[in-house]
């Protein structure tokens, strides 16, 4: 029976919030009267039968590929679903990394996948080890499935690394697919997308994690052409047509990228500063410590990340993500990028809860 739902993302609509929310996955929602816009240019109707032309030529510029690989989506879930689709077919093999998040292992299960497992040891900060990449091949193997930067953890792959795993799945006859939604938060020396690494390549990203602008849906896949168009006819079956003012307004965004990554820049910057000094303050607590993303994934003493946060929530209204969305139920997910007052004050409650005898 095919899997037709997420527990993470139930959670997400209607357990995680909290007067002091540390389990936000990306930087806060950007306000709209602080986007340079001509709303007397807004429209509800506009020509997209399979892409409007100037976002799909922003999308390009922005990742440094022609605009016939690049195929619309709304938001990046639904472009990793529209990829994988694209790509399965029920039974295919698909290797993927262990921590991985969530819902792209719910969409391969609802795609009917069998699902293999390469892991990211936290002894080894989540690395990605071509080795163990290596072991989950088969001959039935038809996509390889990881994030970069790693979600929970925001841990970097180098393009040497990808480049390996790209050879793999060259020898296997299989594509990758990397999701890149996190990878704009490497601010200084940012990477170039993996897409540009080979044929075998297949990327996923959007405007939401980084840039604050969830409510536009604006997300993207990255693929060979002749795959970009295959998407594209499917995608009649899950959305037809995009809203057309969140393609005006994306549009605008990316005519103002570096205002909005500025602006994302400023206050994780202050939150990592503040996350680092509580990790230094508290060596129990073992996380790894990348110098971007949005997102720590940090193991807890105890053992038991839920008892934890349901403690956290009840007795300090301060919420994070639990580890159990991510198969590490002794973690927790902490988020960065939305306020820093509110930051501050949900990792002071966090290291009060602590500092308590567990019960």
């Amino acid at each position: 029976m095919r899997h037709k739902h997420s527990d993470y993302l139930h959670w997400a609509k209607t357990g995680s919030r909290a007067r002091y929310n540390l389990a936000t996955s990306g930087v806060g929602g950007f306000p709209l009267h602080d986007l340079p816009v001509d709303f007397a240019r807004l429209e509800i109707h506009g020509d997209n039968r399979y892409g409007y032309a100037p976002l799909q030529t922003a999308i390009a510029r922005h990742a440094g590929v022609p605009p016939e690989c690049v195929v619309e989506a709304a938001g990046a879930s639904m472009a990793n679903h529209l990829a994988m689709a694209a790509i399965l077919e029920p039974g295919d093999q698909v290797p993927m990394e262990q921590p991985v998040y969530g819902p792209i292992m719910d969409a391969a299960l609802y795609l009917e996948a069998d699902i293999r497992r390469f892991p990211r040891r936290p002894e080894d900060a989540f690395a990605l080890d071509p080795a163990e990449v290596r072991r989950a091949l088969t001959p039935r193997t038809r996509l390889i499935v990881l994030t970069n930067l790693h979600n929970p953890s925001s841990v970097l792959t180098p393009h040497s690394v990808l480049r390996e795993i790209g050879e793999l799945a060259a020898e296997a006859g299989a594509l990758v697919l990397v999701d890149e939604v996190y990878l704009d938060a490497v601010f200084d020396d940012p990477p170039p997308t993996a897409f540009l690494l080979g044929p075998r390549f297949v990327v996923t990203s959007s405007l939401t994690k980084v840039y604050g602008l969830s409510g536009l849906r604006c997300g993207w896949i990255l693929a060979e052409p002749a795959l970009a168009w295959k998407m594209r006819r499917l995608n009649d079956l899950y959305g037809s047509l995009p809203a057309h003012p969140a393609e005006l307004l994306s549009v605008a965004a990316f005519e103002n990228l570096a205002l909005l990554r500025d602006r994302a820049r400023r206050v994780l910057d202050a939150d990592r500063a503040l996350l680092s000094a509580f990790l230094d303050r508290h060596s129990e607590i073992a996380a790894p410590r990348p110098p971007f993303g949005t997102t720590c994934f940090a193991a807890l003493p105890s053992g038991d990340a839920d008892a934890f946060l349901a403690r956290l929530r009840a007795q300090y209204e301060t919420s994070a993500v639990p580890g159990r969305f991510f198969e590490t139920p002794a973690s927790i997910r902490i988020g960065m990028g939305v306020d820093t007052a509110m930051f501050q004050e949900g990792l002071r409650r966090l290291e009060l809860l602590l500092a308590q005898p567990a019960s």
